[in-house]
Order: C-alpha cells, then sequence, then structure tokens
C-alpha cells in the first residue's frame, strides 16, 4: 500500500501516482494508492481518482479510519 500525499514538494501526489501507474510492471498497476489530503471537494475526488488512486482518506484522520482503510487493501 502507498499512502500518497497530495501536496508534496517538487511533485504533487496526482503526478506521482500517474508515474506509478505508468511503470512497466504490472505490479504498479495493481498496488493499493491511497490518497492522503485535507480537502473532501468533490472536484478534487474526482482528480484523486483520475489519477489512478483506490481511495481517500481525509486529513485529520482517526486513526482507527486508516487503519480500516489499510485493511480493505490487505
Amino acid at each position: 500500500i502507498i499512502l500518497m500525499d497530495i501536496h508534496m514538494p517538487n511533485m504533487d501526489g496526482y503526478s506521482a501516482t500517474k508515474a506509478i501507474r505508468q511503470m512497466q510492471s504490472n505490479h504498479y498497476k495493481k498496488i493499493p494508492i491511497i490518497a492522503l489530503t485535507a480537502s473532501a471537494l468533490m472536484d478534487h475526488r474526482g482528480r484523486i481518482y483520475d489519477a489512478g488512486m483506490d481511495d481517500i482518506v481525509v486529513k485529520p484522520f482517526n486513526p482507527s479510519e486508516l487503519y480500516d482503510m489499510m485493511s480493505k487493501y490487505l
């Protein structure tokens, strides 16, 4: 599982996810990527899924929420 911050310096989470998904190995096309973001706006959700991420956890989050989300993909 990759926990992907949306707002990173140099390369944002959208670009990083697209780069991972375009790697040659099928492993990278299937690995779960969960966005971590402080924005729950619907337009951001669409962009997150369009970039190839599998799910979203909105910050601040409850640790049990993150655990449940990760368990879903393990």
